[in-house]
């Protein structure tokens, strides 16, 4: 105890005279000193009167120091201790994502080779090369938004009535949906990506022109309301003092539908939010982001998801073989499809392989969606608003710090989100009812869509992304009520990793049975 007593003060005094640069760690030992004195709290002074040194610290005297070395602390992994720089962890989570996805390419490499061909791709798009039917659709989607312009200029000019001009438009947007998915139905030649796109385009029509028409709506019925009270009152409702704006009925020239038509937003305004120029470095990199992620879309969904998904049909066959005998097979069906299923082997039809595949192919299919995710709503939607000036790029908010599903859905997807909401929930609101029952309205809309994308470019009805949808609601339920914080953003993202393959399976599959296994059986 007399040599470290003696080596302790003789340390106290070395950091006392000399300058904190000097010595071997010097600052440090200072500050171990004042924390331990303040934790102990019952150091003896010494006799003299405390010399300082340059760093503040007062010389205790030689043999007087504090013994204890603990103090009333938590365990840094603990919720009261306030610790929350787990950058490192972090990191490491990252290092080992890498890692291990790197060792499933480097077996995918080694197992199939190199699949990705991009040619393959354009044939995704055309059985006939002379047969271009999905660019036709979305020539003719122009006729549609013509005719919606073309009634609201006649009723801006009370050429129409309200009620005449609410029946064209709902003709107009019916056929909006159902003219693409005849021609989807029944055209042969033209392909289900190819199908997709079309619908695609043709349901972000519905979209904006449904929105059209109740903008132009309201700034009629606010028009009709301002003429009832005086001039002056009335010049100030339109909002005529301020020298660009642009009030109803100036707005209906093709020059302003047009630019809503191709802007980044499915609500329609009278003056959207302009910004200045257009910054041509950012515009680049947006472009090189697209077309860098394009690519890597195709060759993740051709290396990586394509072989996954191939191989999860052995396990699947089973269910394929009553799905013929649901499709219409008959008698018939049954007997081949009882016939096919006896030569699989017993590991075919074992329910732990499907749960192993699902699995398997939700970690690819996650990471697509989360470059598809980037890919659009960042890069595609920033580019296409650069070009046109577009100010609002609030097309996403942090969706990824969701705690509950009804928070993901609300800021995930802002273009769709804003409409529903200013569109369907609250004209529900007005028009009496519940909150519970308009946001029930808002999900089967969602569902309804969902379902029209993908049953019809694929020939089938399973209504899996229906079904998915509308699940929503019990699940939103379910979270809120048993997950709180950290633990209900983990529910929220394991819904979306595990959720997604399993109705990719189901499509797929479907798909695969009715359209190659069906006519080996039925021959």
């Amino acid at each position: 105890m007399g040599d470290r007593g003696g080596a302790g003060g003789s340390r106290r005094r070395r950091t006392g005279s000399r300058p904190s640069s000097q010595g071997g760690g010097g600052p440090t030992v200072a500050e171990e000193e004042v924390r331990d004195v303040g934790a102990g709290g019952d150091a003896p002074a010494p006799t003299p009167a405390p010399d300082k040194g340059e760093d503040g610290d007062s010389d205790v005297g030689s043999g007087h120091w504090d013994l204890r070395c603990h103090r009333l602390q938590d365990s840094l992994f603990s919720s009261d201790s306030g610790f929350s720089n787990y950058r490192g962890i972090l990191n490491w989570c990252v290092v080992m994502l890498i890692l291990s996805n790197a060792r499933l390419f480097l077996e995918n490499l080694i197992k199939y080779g190199i699949l990705v061909d991009p040619i393959q791709v354009v044939s995704l798009f055309l059985k006939d090369p002379y047969s271009w039917p999905a660019l036709c659709l979305i020539i003719v989607a122009n006729v549609f938004a013509v005719a919606a312009f073309q009634v609201e200029k006649r009723l801006a000019v009370g050429a129409l009535t309200e009620q005449a001009g609410l029946l064209l438009h709902v003709v107009n947007l019916a056929t909006i949906l159902c003219f693409p998915a005849a021609v989807a139905l029944l055209l042969e030649s033209i392909t289900p990506v190819g199908s997709v796109l079309a619908l695609m385009v043709y349901t972000i029509l519905f979209l904006k022109l449904f929105s059209y028409r109740d903008v132009n709506l309201w700034c009629r019925e606010r028009k009709a309301k301002a003429k009832a009270k005086s001039a002056s009152a009335g010049k100030k409702a339109n909002g005529g003092a301020a020298p660009r704006t642009v009030s109803y009925p100036d707005n209906l020239t093709y020059r302003d539908l047009y630019y809503f038509l191709f802007a980044p937003t499915l609500c329609y305004e009278l003056n959207f939010p302009r910004s200045p120029r257009i910054r041509k470095r950012f515009l680049l990199r947006r472009l090189l982001e697209m077309l860098f992620l394009t690519q890597l879309q195709v060759g993740l969904i051709q290396q990586w998801m394509v072989p996954t998904i191939q191989n999860s049909m052995k396990p699947f066959k089973v269910r394929g073989q009553a799905l013929l005998w649901w499709g219409g097979g008959g008698r018939v069906g049954l007997r081949a499809a009882r016939g096919a299923s006896s030569a699989l082997s017993p590991q075919d039809m074992d329910y732990s392989r499907i749960v192993e595949r699902l699995l398997k192919l939700a970690v690819p299919n996650h990471l697509i969606w989360l470059i598809f995710f980037y890919w659009f709503f960042h890069s595609c939607m920033n580019a296409v608003a650069e070009l046109m000036q577009f100010g609002d790029r609030e097309f996403y908010r942090d969706w990824w710090n969701s705690e509950s599903v009804t928070y993901f859905w609300q800021n995930w997807n802002i273009p769709v989100h804003k409409w529903c909401l200013r569109h369907f929930y609250k004209p529900m609101l007005r028009r009496g009812s519940s909150k519970w029952v308009a946001r029930m309205g808002v999900f089967f809309a969602s569902a309804f869509f969902h379902e029209y994308l993908v049953s019809i470019p694929l020939h089938m009805f399973r209504l899996w992304a229906f079904t998915g949808m509308m699940a929503q609601i019990p699940l939103a339920w379910i979270v809120s009520r048993l997950f709180q914080g950290n633990y209900g953003n983990a529910a929220v993202w394991l819904t979306l990793i595990i959720g997604q393959p399993v109705a990719v399976l189901m499509y797929v599959h479907d798909y695969y049975v009715l359209n190659y296994e069906a006519p080996v059986v039925a021959s």
